[in-house]
């Protein structure tokens, strides 16, 4: 699995390299990649999303359920104060 947590992606990229694009809730992407993970990504814009984490088949709607609640949360503070998003304590 290559290490895209804490990256920031262009979406359109992110979306045409995966032959599964799913917005399971309002700007919470999950993608399929090549490996067979998925990434799990907060739009931060129209062209941004953010790689918050990576799962398995087996773990991946678990992973979805914690993000869910946090997708308000990072979108404001990425938006609202510029801050490096490594400093957000839920990438850790």
């Amino acid at each position: 699995m290559s290490d895209k947590k804490g990256r920031i992606i262009n979406k359109n990229s992110l979306v045409n390299n995966s032959s599964f694009v799913k917005e399971q809730y309002e700007g919470l992407l999950v993608c399929s990649d090549e490996q067979g993970f998925y990434n799990i990504g907060v739009q931060l814009n129209e062209n941004d999303v953010l790689i918050v984490d990576q799962a398995k088949e087996t773990n991946v709607r678990e992973r979805i359920q914690n993000w869910a609640a946090q997708v308000e949360d990072i979108q404001k503070k990425y938006g609202s104060s510029g801050e490096s998003l490594e400093n957000y304590q839920g990438l850790s």
